[in-house]
């Protein structure tokens, strides 16, 4: 039975007053104009929730079908919007939600702040008249999960902000959920047969799991009755400072957001001085604005680079060191540049000072370093967020982008660490932006060609090429058609390219994957902050009906910890025995087991997993690209 909460007797729906109960029957009307299943966009939030639902709902052999008209009949006997209820939560959805099945019904309550096992109460906000699921806001715990863990918890704001979902999960717990992300997307999306699947890998951790994000965009509201004075010509009346920060989970208003732990040190600090900024200046504001909070690192060499400074120095030395670089910077860095010296911070690796301010202007340039290459973009514009995971991610793609990482054994030389078995000498990176992989990756290719819609990110782009010294007859960037977006690489040999995608949340569009699928490069990276529309189109370039691809490996990397979204990286490798035009019949190839060979021929270890071993007593080999010794289980 569902238990509503008692007061003086009555129970909370009798207590309801009108105001409630003229709010629920609100909703209700509204509630026929949802959107059906089919109305749902493929891979969007809603999708994914719902198809989570309907699979705990198949476990429970509760069929959502078979339970349809009941369900529909029985609707009036749910919890009215508002009743409180306790629940035991079964699973994570995808979305970051935990389940629930209401007692004798084919319900599914989806509820945030939540992990399995966790008895808790949850008020009902509203029940979905087209699928069997409720949403319901979370109250408090009744009893915790063994897989909670509360005092893990860093900011006062979590369970209200829509920020974050998993601050009460050990790191372990979050990481193997998001695999199970990337698992029941390819299972929901791709459509294809669970043998053409391989293994899932471990999702990569990020080395920070707060203190990560390089950009944070606060927001506030206009003041009541903005519009109308608007309208009006008159000036708004700002009766006191609105909220800053971000949406509260599960409505449309805005928490007065003080600190963010999950931003870096030089972004908390610039959103703290941005609040009081506005807060100063409101009666410059007509309405409502969101601001921007991002990083920016200047570099400046150290004239000894084995030199290191001590982590814990003193403010008196501090002091003195941040007199020096100011000193320092116009000589060393012409282009350093704060109108608020005291908010930067400073970091050492070894050979460079990094000086790292918030830039709050869209339309000024900010800079980054990953590794030894610089990139410079518009502060507004898009650039990997999580800065402690971004070079560990591209060394990856690096060491797999033209094959699988070999097996060694001694003796071995330098070359033998980074094969090029099927001679990719040409990489076209297909939504280049400011030329990311493009820049990263361009000493491995003959050439290289990036290529965007957008003509100020084909700009960046090549001012960045420049910027990392790479000449343009090895890397250029052209700005293409959406209609025809490899016109420019015609000459480019199909046999030995290797194109990386990297999209929007909505992913590639038909006509994409069909001119990718007529250009047929040998393989194809695929990186992705939607799993499950890369899974949708990964189907299609794998699937039995146009399908060129099989998938070589499929793994998640955690940039955005304490959340639920995981980026996805997929890595495909074009059929072996491609005719003109023609695609190959798929050949079965069975999985490695433990201490056999894998799916590419390569040893695996006691894990299962493939990579670089190197004998007892042998010393490691270092990467011709790194210079750093290879570690397949350390993160540079």
């Amino acid at each position: 039975m569902v238990e509503t909460r008692q007061v003086n007797g009555h129970s909370q729906s009798q207590q309801s007053n009108k105001r409630a109960f003229n709010e629920g029957k609100r909703h209700f009307k509204r509630s026929k104009k949802q959107k059906t299943g089919s109305d749902v966009a493929e891979g969007s939030n809603e999708d994914v929730l719902i198809r989570d639902v309907r699979e705990l709902l198949e476990k429970h052999s509760l069929d959502p079908k078979d339970e349809a008209d009941a369900n529909d009949k029985s609707h009036n006997a749910l919890p009215e919007p508002f009743t409180e209820v306790e629940l035991e939560i079964e699973e994570l959805s995808s979305t970051g939600d935990g389940l629930a099945i209401l007692p004798d019904t084919a319900q599914v309550v989806a509820v945030p702040f939540v992990v399995p096992g966790d008895k808790i109460r949850a008020k009902i906000i509203r029940h979905d008249r087209q699928q069997p699921y409720s949403v319901a806001d979370f109250v408090k715990v009744i009893k915790k999960s063994s897989k909670r863990d509360d005092d893990l918890i860093r900011c006062q704001y979590f369970a209200k902000c829509s920020g974050c979902q998993f601050q009460m999960m050990r790191e372990e717990d979050q990481l193997a959920h998001k695999k199970t992300i990337v698992e029941k997307a390819y299972r929901y999306f791709s459509k294809l047969p669970a043998s053409n699947i391989p293994t899932i890998g471990d999702t990569h951790p990020s080395a920070e799991p707060y203190g990560y994000r390089t950009k944070l965009t606060p927001h506030f509201d206009g003041p009541p009755g903005g519009r109308r004075d608007r309208r009006q010509g008159n000036k708004p009346n700002w009766e006191s400072v609105p909220p800053i920060g971000f949406m509260q989970k599960g409505t449309r208003k805005t928490m007065d957001i003080e600190d963010c732990p999950i931003g870096t040190d030089a972004v908390r600090k610039g959103m703290k001085r941005e609040r009081k900024r506005v807060a100063k200046n409101l009666d410059q504001y007509n309405r409502g604005a969101t601001l921007l909070c991002r990083q920016n690192t200047t570099a400046i060499e150290k004239d000894n680079p084995g030199a290191r400074l001590n982590s814990g120095i003193g403010s008196t030395q501090a002091r003195s060191i941040k007199k020096l670089l100011k000193s320092e910077a116009d000589k060393l860095a012409p282009d350093f540049k704060t109108e608020h010296p005291e908010d930067f911070t400073m970091e050492d690796d070894g050979f460079s000072y990094l000086i790292k301010t918030c830039i709050t202007n869209p339309k000024a340039i900010s800079t980054e370093y990953v590794g030894s290459h610089r990139f410079d973009n518009p502060a507004g514009a898009f650039f990997q967020n999580n800065e402690a995971i971004l070079y560990p991610f591209l060394l990856h793609i690096k060491s797999h982008i033209r094959c699988p990482p070999p097996v060694l054994k001694p003796p071995f030389s330098s070359a033998d660490m980074h094969p090029n078995p099927d001679n990719i000498t040409h990489l076209v990176d297909a939504y280049c932006g400011s030329g990311l992989f493009s820049i990263f990756l361009a000493d491995m290719f003959d050439r290289t060609i990036g290529i965007d819609t957008s003509s100020q990110s084909i700009d960046f782009a090549s001012r960045n090429a420049e910027l990392n010294h790479i000449p343009k007859d090895k890397c250029a960037f052209l700005a293409g058609d959406a209609g025809d977006i490899f016109a420019h690489v015609r000459d480019f040999p199909a046999d030995n390219t290797v194109v990386v995608l990297d999209p929007s949340r909505k992913g590639c569009d038909e006509g994409f994957l069909g001119q990718l699928l007529e250009f047929a490069p040998k393989r194809v990276v695929y990186v992705s902050c939607n799993v499950h529309t890369q899974a949708r189109d990964v189907g299609v370039l794998c699937g039995e009906e146009r399908g060129r691809y099989e998938i070589e490996s499929l793994m998640g990397w955690d940039f955005f910890p304490q959340t639920a979204h995981v980026e996805a990286l997929a890595i495909l490798r074009r059929k072996d025995g491609k005719g003109e035009g023609e695609v190959a019949e798929v050949k079965e190839e069975k999985e490695g087991t433990e201490g056999g060979e894998g799916r590419n021929g390569n040893a695996k270890d006691e894990d299962g997993k493939e990579g670089i071993h190197v004998e007892e007593g042998q010393e490691a080999p270092k990467s011709p690209i790194t210079g750093l010794e290879w570690d397949g289980n350390k993160t540079v």
